[in-house]
């Protein structure tokens, strides 16, 4: 096979990102073994049981729980939260949201909010400048 058609391969665990998965939780050898994109893809179109599942019911890596409770991932870890979670789990804490969750959710709003705010002051300033627009996008 010649260089140019060699399969693009990656990791377990950046296939298991890619997929929004667990890696420990997914079967052995899902683990033990590299993924190609060609792979990758079969997985995303066709997914077999146990990788709905994972994506269904859990457990979660960090930064689906972080979505999934609209905080950030640092948030989970001053929170306490440092094991994965299953969907159960987070319905939980959504249904009696311990004090530590309420005070992140409203700081994860503030930072978008600012964030959101930045973005539009720069936007601005660019539009207000006296310099020609990139052509960007084309």
């Amino acid at each position: 096979m010649s260089p140019e058609n060699k399969q693009q391969t990656m990791k377990p665990l950046t296939a298991a990102n890619k997929l929004g998965i667990y890696l420990p939780a997914a079967p052995e050898e899902f683990q033990n073994s590299m993924v190609s994109r060609s792979d990758l893809d079969a997985l995303r179109s066709d997914p077999p049981q146990w990788l709905t599942d994972l994506q269904t019911n859990g457990p979660f890596p960090r930064d689906v729980i972080a979505k999934k409770l609209g905080v950030s991932i640092a948030g989970l870890a001053r929170g306490g939260v440092t094991e994965a979670l299953t969907s159960d789990a987070i319905d939980e804490l959504v249904a009696s949201p311990p004090q530590w969750l309420v005070r992140e959710r409203r700081t994860h709003i503030q930072v978008r909010k600012d964030a959101e705010r930045i973005k539009e002051k720069q936007e601005a300033r660019r539009t207000a400048g006296n310099r020609p627009t990139k052509l960007r996008n084309l």
